[in-house]
């Protein structure tokens, strides 16, 4: 048998095994032609993940020596990992879905450098970087200057091309079901459109805008229905428990709902997913509700330019809250007249699947790992 016929043996380890970082990691194992053993860690405490992970993992795996290649995540101290274990070091891929360099502060939060520094030795002990998008990757490397001016004196600026040569970028894949279409049946019925929230419910996603149209678009006698998906990993931002009573008439769904089929069962049956994020380096919530029948309704800026084709820019971004308010009313008011754009853009969706994507992963794999 030819060596390049023989998986890769590859151990994958994740320290927040949650949300993208959990759909990320069980897609490209079950998905790659090669061998991958995943270790996780729960998706809690990040800053302390950061900080401690790499101890962790030294001691739950036994041995790193039967592996061709490690691969993890931004929220692992690699060069932590590599200078403590006492074995060889093996080729190192880090696969960013966020950073904290660019990463927005919580309301009363000041900044720890410390994390930012953490992304950058990260960076420095890979051997190869994939960003989950062009946006994600341009913002790190165009934010990496202006977080080492910070420095008072001795910068090294010599990590901004070492990082820039071993980077590159990547779309994380998605699993869509094989009969995933939206459901026109959704048109015969007298319900009103299901608005699908499926972010974090986390700051960064910003939910105090999103519920501020919706105040306007009810105020305005506009009929809808609401599903508040998503997880909330600790505390619940007061945003959602205000909204539990003051749309608990258009409410039908109120938090995270552990089973995938039945996630995918209100994705269905949604017609318009919103974003009002302050932060998002893809979207892959975004992508899945799209992919199930939703009408994005996004903010044009971020990722979600990207992610979108260029032809749907016009109707589903919006450039400031009253634009939003005003296209959302238009999509609800005139749903039945979007079903064509409605229809296409959902398949437009089919290019972040695991399907289309795995070849390349594979390929660096290969280009990477084999020795």
């Amino acid at each position: 048998m030819n060596k390049q016929d023989i998986p890769l043996k590859l151990l994958f380890l994740e320290p927040f095994y949650g949300g993208s970082h959990k759909n990320f990691a069980d897609g490209l194992v079950s998905h790659s032609t090669h061998d991958i053993d995943l270790y996780t860690l729960p998706s809690r405490f990040w800053k302390w993940r950061m900080r401690g992970a790499a101890l962790y993992f030294l001691r739950k795996v036994r041995s790193m020596k039967t592996y061709d290649g490690l691969i993890t995540t931004d929220l692992m101290s690699v060069s932590d990992l590599k200078a403590l274990s006492a074995e060889p070091n093996l080729p190192i891929l880090v696969y960013f879905h966020e950073n904290q360099l660019s990463y927005p502060l919580e309301p009363g939060e000041s900044i720890d450098y410390q994390f930012g520094f953490t992304d950058i030795t990260t960076a420095l002990a890979a051997d190869r970087i994939l960003f989950n998008s062009h946006t994600h990757l341009n913002s790190f490397l165009s934010t990496l200057p202006r977080f080492l001016d910070m420095m008072p004196e001795f910068r090294p600026k010599w990590a901004i091309d070492a990082i820039r040569k071993k980077s590159g970028m990547l779309y994380p894949g998605c699993k869509f079901s094989k009969t995933a279409k939206p459901k026109k049946e959704r048109l015969n019925n007298d319900l009103p459109p299901l608005i699908i929230w499926n972010h974090r419910w986390e700051f960064d996603k910003n939910p105090d805008d999103f519920f501020a149209a919706l105040e306007k678009i009810s105020n305005r006698g506009i009929e809808f229905r609401l599903a508040l998906l998503g997880e909330n990993f600790q505390k619940r931002p007061k945003a959602f428990i205000t909204a539990r009573e003051r749309f608990k008439n258009n409410i039908v769904q109120y938090g995270y709902v552990e089973s995938r089929k039945e996630y995918y069962r209100w994705l269905e049956n949604g017609s318009i997913i919103i974003s009002t994020a302050n932060q998002e380096n893809f979207g892959m919530s975004v992508v899945e509700a799209v992919r199930y029948g939703c009408i994005p309704l996004l903010p044009d800026r971020l990722s979600y330019p990207e992610i979108i084709p260029k032809t749907f820019h016009r109707d589903f971004l919006y450039s400031n809250q009253e634009d939003l308010v005003e296209k959302l009313s238009i999509l609800i008011t005139r749903f039945s007249e979007f079903q064509e754009k409605r229809e296409k853009i959902s398949r437009s969706m089919d290019q972040y699947s695991w399907e289309n994507l795995i070849q390349e992963y594979d390929k660096e794999f290969e280009k990477l790992f084999r020795r």
